[in-house]
């Protein structure tokens, strides 16, 4: 177990809630890109060695691959995926399942948080993340959901929370 206090986690939204769907070549998506590195690396600058993400498509994939460009210069940073529940991307297209598995197989540590799908299996990923975490990075547009759901838990948590805005 990461100690909590030198651990960071992050929430943003899944591929079909951004603005720009899947396309990352949309300047929107490389600014968001860079501000989530740049959070990544501030963390890092004041202690935190350990990321914990949630695997899902979309933000999650920034999120992971800052991290390991962050693990490239810096080896004692390390990467967990939290994953809801086996098969979590079974339903996803080829592409996205590829990208999934290349950055489950990079990371340092796995955790899954239970065998089968239920219902709220994503939302005790969420919380599991959030209680072995001190910070909180989330890239969040205002919207109803996970995100906001587990950025008000981070919050009744005590976290240290850096919002990242995504831009419409």
């Amino acid at each position: 177990m990461m100690e909590r206090a030198t651990t960071c986690t992050f929430t943003g939204h899944r591929e079909n809630k951004l603005p720009w769907r899947g396309n990352e070549d949309d300047a929107r998506c490389l600014k968001l890109k860079q501000l989530i590195y740049d959070a990544v690396e501030a963390v890092w600058q004041s202690g935190v060695r350990h990321y914990v993400c949630g695997m899902a498509n979309g933000c999650d994939f920034y999120f992971a691959e800052a991290v390991l460009a962050l693990r490239a210069e810096h080896p004692e940073v390390t990467l967990e995926a939290a994953i809801p529940c086996e098969g979590q991307s079974a339903r996803w297209t080829a592409a996205q399942r590829r990208r999934y598995d290349r950055l489950v197989s990079a990371c340092d540590y796995c955790t899954i948080i239970q065998k089968d799908y239920t219902p709220d299996c994503m939302l005790r990923r969420n919380r599991y993340m959030v209680d072995a975490s001190a910070v909180l990075i989330a890239a969040y547009n205002g919207s109803p959901g996970g995100t906001r759901s587990t950025l008000l838990y981070a919050m009744r948590q005590g976290l240290q929370i850096l919002e990242l805005p995504v831009e419409e």
